[in-house]
C-alpha cells in the first residue's frame, strides 16, 4: 500500500533537465543498495535515510516537472517532454520501491531465510563493516585502499559518530570505527 504524502512548497529553480534526471536516477539507484542493506541488516536508522531520499528524488521530480512545462512551447516540444517525463517517472517509481523496502527493516527483525538465500546468489554481495583501530586501512581513502588492493568495491555508505555519508567519494579518509 502506497500511501499519498504531500510534497512541501518548492520555489521553482531554472535547473537544466539533464542535472536533474542525472541526480534522480543516482539517487534511485542509491536507494536501492541502502534498501536492501537496510533490510538485510535490520538497520532501521539507514531504512530512515532512504526514506528521506525518496523524498528528495520526489522534490526533484516536481523540479524536473515545472521546467519541462515552463519549456513547452509547442506540439513538438511536448512530443520531446513525454519520453523525458517517462523517464523521470520510473527513476521515481523505484525510489518508491526502495522506500517500501526500507520501511521494512526494524530493530531484531529478521529476514526470511529464502532472502537471505537469494542475497547470497546474486553477483554482488552487500556487507556492513567496523574498520578496527589498529587496521592498516584508517586514514587511507577510498581510491588509495582500490589501488593498494587491486579491489572494486562499492562502498555506499559511511557511518561515523552517528551521521551518515552516502556514496562517498574516492578522496573520503577512512577511521576507525
Amino acid at each position: 500500500m502506497h500511501i499519498r504524502k504531500r510534497l512541501k512548497p518548492i520555489e521553482y529553480e531554472a535547473t537544466p533537465v539533464r542535472d536533474l534526471l542525472t541526480r534522480m536516477k543516482t539517487l534511485s539507484e542509491l536507494m536501492i543498495d541502502l534498501a536492501y542493506s537496510a533490510l538485510l541488516f535490520s538497520d532501521e536508522q539507514l531504512g530512515g535515510w532512504v526514506l528521506e531520499l525518496e523524498n528528495h528524488v520526489d522534490e526533484l521530480g516536481y523540479q524536473l516537472l515545472m521546467t519541462l512545462s515552463l519549456s513547452v512551447r509547442d506540439k513538438r516540444d511536448a512530443e520531446l517532454s513525454v519520453g523525458l517525463f517517462g523517464v523521470a517517472s520510473s527513476a521515481n517509481k523505484i525510489s518508491d520501491a526502495a522506500a517500501d523496502i526500507a520501511s521494512l527493516a526494524r530493530p531484531g527483525s529478521h529476514i526470511h531465510p529464502l532472502l537471505n538465500e537469494v542475497f547470497q546468489q546474486v553477483e554482488e554481495h552487500l556487507v556492513q563493516v567496523t574498520v578496527a583501530k589498529d587496521s592498516d586501512i584508517v586514514g587511507q581513502t577510498i581510491g588509495q585502499i582500490w589501488e593498494a588492493e587491486d579491489v572494486s568495491v562499492d562502498v555506499i555508505a559511511v557511518r561515523r559518530e552517528g551521521l551518515w555519508t552516502l556514496n562517498p567519494p574516492r578522496d573520503f579518509v577512512i577511521a576507525s570505527g
